[in-house]
């Protein structure tokens, strides 16, 4: 079953074309990985499949539906999203930034409801910042900060996640808490995509898409040689792609390429 699908979707910022000609189904309950080098539109890709940016051609389907056809409030029960920077008024109490996922379920101007209330702090507990649910959100570090924005994503309780570099400013024990937490939403029924610099962590996700210059190189399993092998290529070699305890680790290769004369 596909949860979200890109068909033939090209895109741009302004007169600069970015994507070019992408297919991208995703598969429901299931987490992806979307990785490559700077400037590969991964970002870009992430924003047209949450609707933040439109398409140019091409279309995205969201449970088999256009995802223009959705009224916005019902896709915003349906796909929640953690941005890079994301912007939150920093008075604003760490509950109160929580409580922000719920408004999708929550009607003009009506106050948070128990149940609310109930998903801000189950949340809140996920991304361990619940201890802190009463401080500003300005008297955050920048980890702490990224833990309270994305429990405002998981308030929201949605069936899809897009996330954009949600590992910016967490520490590796943090990095891993967030790893863990999307294991376990996958577990019930969840589905993850997710853009990451971090390669080794990409490389946990049930499927990877490689992006380079725009275009697609590459989707399938993480686990798969030609994945690792799209991998290596996008990134000109530079890296390799090793088995280390039962994890794909993607490590620095030590030595230039050898380059053909």
């Amino acid at each position: 079953m596909i949860a979200i699908s890109a068909d033939q979707v090209s895109a741009g910022i302004g007169k600069s074309s970015i994507l070019h000609g992408i297919s991208l189904p995703v598969a429901a309950g299931r987490w992806t990985s979307i990785v490559g080098p700077n400037g590969a539109g991964k970002s870009t890709l992430l924003k047209v499949l949450a609707g933040l940016l439109p398409a140019q051609r091409g279309q995205v389907t969201l449970d088999g539906r256009p995802l223009h056809d959705w009224p916005a409030r019902e896709r915003a029960r349906q796909m929640a999203w953690l941005g890079q920077n994301e912007a939150a008024a920093d008075d604003l109490t760490v509950l109160d930034v929580a409580l922000l996922g719920r408004l999708p379920h929550q009607g003009w101007l009506q106050p948070p409801s128990l149940a609310d209330h109930a998903a801000a702090e189950a949340a809140l507990r996920q991304t361990q910042a619940w201890a802190w649910r009463e401080r500003p959100l300005g008297q955050l570090s920048g980890g702490e900060r990224q833990r309270v924005l994305l429990a405002r994503a998981l308030a929201v309780n949605a069936p899809v996640l897009l996330m954009d570099e949600p590992l910016a400013n967490l520490d590796p024990p943090h990095q891993a808490d967030w790893l863990l937490l999307v294991r376990s939403l996958v577990a019930q029924g969840c589905t993850v995509v997710s853009v990451l610099h971090e390669l080794s962590m990409a490389l946990q996700a049930d499927d990877v898409a490689v992006l380079q210059d725009g275009r697609l190189q590459h989707h399938g399993a993480a686990h798969e040689d030609a994945t690792h092998r799209a991998l290596e290529a996008v990134f000109d070699h530079r890296i390799a792609i090793h088995c280390v305890q039962g994890q794909w680790l993607a490590l620095p290769r030590l030595h230039a390429p050898e380059l053909a004369l």
